[in-house]
């Protein structure tokens, strides 16, 4: 983990209480979880698949993912996000590994080899996302798909707090990324990606003006 992990960590750990009240955190809201449904199962291989969730957060993804039929394993910094993914597959009747690491570089007791790797707004939190992007294709078994649902939010919503105090390292792509941007840093690295806006204000909660979208790459 990065030397300064404990403090990232209690910097999430901060937002774990309230993390959930966010429409397209929590999937509270029926119509915002149908989306991000079915969102999940156009970009997913037929089930039963083993799908590596970075920086799963309070587990929202996962879940729908395991009632898919899917097989989740959750990685995040923040103890306190893992706890409440844990209690929430649990309720729900699943046991799915939900753990505290590293997601830029996932620890060896999540496993090896995957299906999908997928991860929801967590590389602009990286020191150097595309060293991550490098060691997450190379979990991923022959044919597997790297989804990353990202976007470039900064500079449309300025009134947004994008400081991250406790991270001393630069974040290059410190507010998102431009699916471009991301297109050029996977090429060289995958047989073939494209992208999918992701326009649709019900998975947000609420209409945007940025951009979002998923890329969806091949191993």
């Amino acid at each position: 983990m990065p030397e300064n992990s404990a403090s990232i960590a209690s910097f999430w750990d901060a937002f774990a209480a309230s993390f959930d009240e966010e429409a397209d955190h929590g999937l509270r809201d029926p119509a915002v979880k149908t989306a991000w449904a079915n969102r999940l199962r156009s970009w997913m291989p037929a089930s039963p698949a083993d799908v590596l969730d970075l920086g799963c957060g309070t587990g929202s993804l996962s879940l729908v993912l395991a009632e898919q039929g899917h097989r989740p394993v959750g990685v995040d910094l923040a103890p306190l996000m893992i706890e409440q993914a844990r209690r929430k597959l649990t309720a729900a009747g699943f046991d799915a590994a939900m753990m505290v690491g590293d997601a830029s570089n996932p620890p060896t007791r999540a496993g090896t080899s995957f299906d999908v790797i997928l991860s929801r707004h967590l590389l602009w939190t990286l020191p150097d996302p595309q060293e991550a992007l490098r060691r997450w294709i190379g979990l991923l078994r022959a044919g597997g798909r790297l989804v990353l649902i990202e976007g470039r939010w900064a500079s449309a919503e300025p009134g947004e707090d994008q400081s991250h105090e406790g991270r001393p390292e630069p974040m290059p792509w410190m507010g998102g990324v431009e699916a471009e941007r991301l297109l050029a840093a996977l090429r060289p690295l995958v047989k073939a990606a494209r992208v999918e806006p992701l326009p649709d204000p019900t998975l947000w909660g609420r209409t945007i003006q940025d951009e979002r979208y998923a890329v969806v790459a091949f191993a």
